[in-house]
């Protein structure tokens, strides 16, 4: 087993080889742009980790490792279209870079190359892949869906909440170790369990990124604390404060959430200190540890060895220790 870094820099190693720029430049260079933007790499890594895991030589996935890579940018480059974003990872989006007719078809084309790359794989492989590939697709533009449903309603509950970061985050992380189980040859039984250990990690992944961008440090986040509060974003913190508060904090939270003020500082400070006061923050801070312990649980009971689910634990604790 190597380490994370040594995963990381051997796909950016590859992925650079990959992303050649041809013609028509209009199309592919953006394409580019964006896989070059930088990011965790996240999802590659754990493709890269659970082959591995699973006793096979981690290069063998690397082109799954890819095709996830490309499919996660591609929907981040159609979300930044739906928000009307400017900012991705501190640089130009794609359609504000270039134009919307380019972002809608550059990005088309990424999930075209996506699923290609699942064509290096034999037949038995290629079909497990692609048919994982097509059901993972479709949740997260579901879950997609979901999230803009619900900037239109008022009545969003917390379980729906879930079942939206369910699919539009956790299945593709699930789905990236699952491909790392499909790629080994591991037991259908280890496969679905590594997918859920995946999920369930992804879940808490998600909620750890609600309470940051409220409760994160400034210096290390690497985006205005309180996005989603000036955003008036329905997240675990709101809807469980609006859950837990009393008639008066949810009147106030309500009233504050309505309005967009030229100069946010005071709303964000206001809306943090109800989720304080509320139990929200602490109540969230349960359901990680909740998510993050049904992921855990999952990892006990797969057939690999103890050093390898000491480090599936090591890596799962470190996402959720981070402040970033």
């Amino acid at each position: 087993m190597h380490s994370i870094e040594h995963y990381r820099n051997e796909f950016v190693s590859y992925l650079e080889q990959k992303t050649n720029i041809k013609e028509p430049v209009n199309l592919y260079e953006p394409i580019s742009y964006i896989l070059g933007l930088g990011g965790k790499r996240l999802r590659p890594v754990l493709t890269l980790l659970t082959t591995e895991i699973f006793g096979a030589g981690f290069k063998r996935a690397m082109h799954a490792a890819l095709a996830i890579e490309i499919f996660h940018n591609f929907s981040l480059v159609h979300d930044d279209i739906m928000d009307d974003a400017p900012l991705r990872r501190g640089e130009q989006t794609v359609h504000e870079k270039w134009d919307l007719n380019t972002g809608i078809l550059s990005g088309d084309a990424m999930l075209i190359l996506a699923y290609q790359l699942f064509e290096n794989y034999e037949n038995d492989t290629f079909s497990e892949l692609a048919h994982l590939f097509s059901k993972t697709a479709l949740e997260v533009c579901e879950g997609q869906q979901y999230d803009i449903d619900f900037e239109r309603r008022e009545n969003v509950s917390i379980p729906e909440y879930l079942k939206m970061i369910e699919f539009k985050t956790a299945v593709l992380v699930g789905a990236a170790m699952k491909m790392g189980g499909i790629i080994a040859k591991a037991t259908v039984l280890d496969q679905d369990r590594i997918y859920e250990f995946g999920k369930n990690l992804g879940i808490a992944f998600q909620l750890q990124d609600d309470y940051l961008d409220a409760f994160g440090d400034p210096k290390s986040f690497g985006k205005q604390v309180g996005g989603d509060i000036i955003e008036n974003k329905k997240t675990i913190l709101y809807l469980t404060a609006l859950d837990k508060g009393g008639p008066l904090q949810q009147k106030k939270l309500l009233d504050l959430y309505s309005i967009q003020p030229q100069d946010p500082s005071d709303k964000i400070k206001s809306v943090k200190e109800i989720f304080k006061l509320t139990g929200a923050v602490e109540q969230t801070k349960l359901e990680i540890q909740k998510y993050t312990q049904k992921a855990f649980t999952l990892l006990e009971k797969l057939k690999i060895s103890e050093d390898k689910k000491s480090m599936l634990r090591e890596f799962g604790e470190g996402l959720m220790r981070r402040d970033v």
